[in-house]
């Protein structure tokens, strides 16, 4: 059974995507985990501000109470941060469900920290009447918010232990993923690219090759429901080795369906006083002359377009392309390049080539034979106006007007 290229690449596509979005959740998870560090570390600092507030020394009781008043409200702000913290915590609120739970857990703290904070200022104001009584409620005070930091540091590493627990999950199914796509695709991939070399012909010595692909495949027989012009030399023209009229047509015929959404356009060039009947130049010369515009011709050629040398000094040209615009600027663009080319004649005096061109767009109901004599037709015209000129249908037809 042969598999679709579109399909394995559509499903690799997928697979990527999917593989994206793990590492992003993985990574999010990874992230939470800080915060509950955060949170783990924030609490421990609470209970060293706490423990600090509960041992300043009263011997300077204006120094007692600076000191007071710096870290009491460190210890309010500190529980702040906490809230702040709790806000990107998405895994706590959607899907441990324990968001409201903590929230209260700060509320309790709040409230436990305003309570400790009343009963140390309490306590460093100089009163000596009530000092053992408001010294046994700072005890007291300072042992109930440590207890409840305590619990709530055994909360939060209950919470990133189960946060670990998810991203060990997600982690062991992202490797195991990548490591099927991996393994899966990469041996897909190798036989895609077998395919190609053994359509560019690399593998010559295998004929008993089994294709992988339905598109290579299908490459396969398109290829070889006819010869190729090379192949056969009485389609080849011999002195510039492209295809002759004959090879011409039977080339058209095999890639005229390659892209049927594509405008067509034929164009026969000439080269400029550069006649059968007027030879200038020797023979091997000549010949120099015409596989050098043959060649620069090929340069231009695409995999749908057929290249042709159908006449003593002329070439045809059929372009597929996507818009009629495009058509011709590239075949302006083969002109330029051929008024580029230099020779030097025997006696040493520099040649310059240059070619006329008739240019049409051939109609999908008109045949090859009708849109080359349209094409003809139009080069005379060209010819008539100068040298090294490209002439379009509507340029005879305004000419007749």
């Amino acid at each position: 059974m042969k598999h679709s290229i579109n399909k394995i690449f559509s499903n690799l596509s997928l697979f990527l995507i999917i593989i994206t979005l793990t590492s992003a959740v993985l990574t999010l998870l990874i992230l939470e985990q800080n915060l509950t560090y955060s949170k783990i570390n924030n609490l421990k600092n609470q209970k060293v501000i706490i423990n600090s507030l509960a041992n300043l020394q009263k011997d300077d009781i204006e120094l007692a109470l600076i000191q007071f008043n710096g870290k009491s409200t460190q210890l309010q702000h500190e529980t702040d941060k906490l809230r702040n913290l709790n806000k990107y915590d998405y895994t706590s609120k959607f899907i441990f469900n324990n968001s409201d739970e903590y929230l209260s857990d700060l509320d309790n703290l709040s409230k436990l920290t305003t309570r400790f904070n009343e009963s140390a200022h309490a306590y460093y104001i100089k009163n000596l009447k009530n000092e053992e009584e408001k010294n046994q409620e700072l005890i007291n005070s300072f042992n109930s918010i440590n207890l409840f930091l305590d619990s709530m540091i055994i909360k939060n590493s209950q919470y990133n232990e189960e946060k670990f627990h998810i991203v060990e999950k997600v982690t062991v199914f992202a490797f195991i993923l990548m490591l099927f796509v991996t393994l899966w695709y990469r041996k897909r991939l190798n036989s895609i690219y077998t395919d190609i070399l053994y359509l560019y012909a690399i593998d010559k010595n295998k004929k008993d090759y089994e294709i992988f692909s339905e598109e290579a495949d299908a490459i396969k027989l398109r290829m070889s429901r006819k010869p190729a012009t090379t192949e056969n030399p009485a389609m080849v023209d011999p002195v510039t080795q492209i295809n002759n009229h004959k090879g011409m047509l039977s080339a058209y015929a095999n890639k005229k369906g390659m892209k049927d959404s594509n405008f067509t356009s034929v164009t026969i060039f000439e080269i400029d006083n550069f006649s059968k009947q007027n030879r200038a130049f020797s023979q091997e010369f000549t010949q120099a002359i015409l596989k050098k515009v043959a060649f620069t011709i090929s340069l231009h050629e695409q995999a749908t377009d057929v290249i042709a040398r159908t006449d003593y000094n002329q070439f045809t040209v059929i372009l597929s392309r996507a818009s009629k615009e495009q058509s011709f600027k590239d075949i302006d663009i083969i002109r330029q390049s051929i008024s580029e080319i230099k020779f030097k004649a025997p006696g040493g005096s520099p040649i310059t080539i240059t070619v006329s061109g008739g240019f049409i767009i051939k109609p999908n109901n008109q045949s090859l034979e009708e849109s080359l004599r349209q094409a003809k037709e139009v080069l005379h015209h060209s010819k008539k106006k100068g040298k090294n000129t490209i002439s379009q249908i509507r340029d005879l037809a305004e000419h007749e007007l």
